[in-house]
């Protein structure tokens, strides 16, 4: 992994020196932010802490400092070459951590193709960045993962295809940087992890080139390496995970299997993703996008398909037969977005539904030598046997309506509510130039996990109204006010304030 990123930082090197005849201190954006939010609960309400890129607390009293730079590569959109970097750091109070380097980064460009080496907020594809629920598998709920990331972040027109086919995605390896964070949350006999390696890959298919387009796309990730500290009763068994060029290979195809798979092999690493799709119809006057984001943690999921033709006896290990068992098509995020063009008090309008209590099924069973029937049910969305979950410094990276770790009370990395069916919707819009404005408004029922059930669903309401007020100068204001009610969250009712101001640097 060392010698992979020592590579491509020779590759980024070689770039910023290719551009030494031209200036790569002008076009620099700065921002600088304060925030403060204080609450009445148990903790800061939902929509005032998720889908933040985790520069968000829990803790009812919390704020932060906040400055940032930025070169984008836009500002080289026309030459061939484009150089690009950025740095964002916040001292915050009543965080997880004192001092937060949210973003460093330095990227490359050539022609439509990027290279990223460092940490860097990325939105979410085919999704409302301000009023949907999230991604399920990358979203914007938690701090960015320092990366090395290869990418084509716009559609690439197909030659040939009379602008019907489009591409798009990226390919990134990175580590997790929240070893001291698990260390000092995790309670006692409990697991986490150390030194995490971290894997993500999407691609996207546009097509049509008119008013009516479809886009097809799939989002895949992976936890792996480092060590795992996992207790068997009060015996701490600590497992060295695979790591080298074979497990890079085998975070991107899944293969190989973790040290405590025994008999029943399984990929090597925590594998998860989503297919995901969105067909858009733009008129002059609106424009409506439905989308659909299908999350799943291995094949059964993924290909709603499992091999069940398993032998008996000595061949109970052997595969016979083509048999095979047919899961049913139930969780999913189905959501749809309307844009107004020519209506400013109300310019953007989403609705989404949300279903994750299937899971594949109720049931799992790994076939044996007397009962060959081979069902792999209870998926336990975002969590794993070994790995801490899908989780980066307690926020899922995922969406932020599976429960985080830092809600647990117990000191367990765990995601201790991923059944829930939900109802959210968001509206936004500008009544006047200065002024711009979002409501959220969420409904779930929560039912725990298949391991950990409830005793009783609980059901909750999140809501938040939120403004935000330019002023000259680049100074802006935004004022937000959450709640959460009921058993789910608790009771929670919160204000946040936020003062930032930006512009651009003048450097000789």
């Amino acid at each position: 992994m060392k010698k992979f990123v020592s590579i491509l930082l020779i590759m980024c090197s070689s770039l910023v020196m290719s551009a030494q005849q031209r200036s790569l201190t002008d076009s620099i954006h700065y921002r600088a932010e304060m925030q403060a939010t204080l609450s009445d609960g148990d903790h800061t309400p939902l929509w005032l802490n998720a889908n933040k890129y985790g520069l968000s607390s829990l803790k009812t009293a919390n704020g932060y400092l906040r400055e940032s730079i930025e070169r984008p590569l836009s500002a080289d959109d026309n030459r061939k070459w484009g150089i690009g970097y950025g740095a964002d750091i916040a001292v915050a109070a009543g965080f997880t951590s004192t001092v937060i380097l949210q973003q460093a980064y330095v990227e490359g460009r050539w022609l439509k193709g990027t290279l990223t080496v460092g940490a860097k907020e990325y939105p979410m594809e085919l999704k409302n960045q301000e009023l949907s629920t999230g991604s399920q598998t990358l979203g914007i709920n938690a701090r960015p993962v320092p990366q090395v990331r290869l990418a084509l972040p716009e559609y690439w027109t197909i030659p040939g295809t009379n602008n019907w086919l489009a591409l798009k995605g990226h390919i990134a390896y990175g580590k997790t940087t929240d070893d001291n964070w698990q260390k000092d949350f995790v309670g006692p006999n409990l697991r986490y992890t150390e030194n995490t390696l971290y894997h993500s890959k999407a691609g996207y298919l546009k097509i049509g080139p008119k008013r009516i387009t479809l886009e097809l796309g799939a989002e895949m990730a992976c936890q792996f390496g480092g060590k795992s500290y996992y207790y068997s009763g009060e015996d701490l068994q600590v497992y060295k995970n695979s790591s080298g060029f074979k497990a890079l290979w085998q975070a991107l195809i899944p293969g190989g299997s973790d040290a405590t798979d025994g008999d029943y092999q399984n990929a090597s690493g925590n594998h998860l993703g989503s297919w995901v799709a969105r067909l858009n119809f733009d008129y002059p006057k609106w424009n409506l996008g439905l989308y659909a984001d299908h999350f799943f943690e291995d094949a059964s999921g993924m290909f709603l398909l499992g091999y069940n033709g398993y032998g008996s006896g000595e061949q109970w290990n052997s595969k016979e037969s083509s048999r095979y068992f047919l899961y049913d098509m139930k969780d999913c995020l189905l959501g749809a977005e309307l844009k107004l063009k020519n209506v400013d008090w109300l310019s953007n309008l989403v609705i989404e539904y949300m279903y994750t209590k299937y899971q594949s099924g109720p049931v799992y069973h790994d076939h044996t030598q007397t009962i060959s029937d081979h069902l792999c049910g209870r998926d336990n969305y975002y969590n794993h046997n070994l790995y801490t979950g899908w989780q980066h410094w307690g926020m899922v990276m995922g969406n932020p309506l599976y429960m985080s770790p830092l809600y647990n009370h117990d000191g367990r990395i765990e995601i201790m509510n991923n059944r829930f069916v939900a109802w959210h919707i968001g509206l936004s819009g500008s009544p006047v130039r200065q002024l711009h404005y979002r409501v959220l408004a969420t409904w779930q029922k929560g039912y725990g996990t298949y391991y950990h059930l409830f005793d009783n669903p609980r059901e909750t309401v999140s809501l938040l109204a939120e403004v935000d007020y330019c002023l000259p100068k680049g100074w802006r204001i935004k004022a937000a006010f959450g709640t959460d009610s009921g058993k789910l969250y608790g009771n929670n009712y919160g204000a946040q304030f936020t003062i930032a101001k930006t512009g651009l640097l003048k450097l000789k």
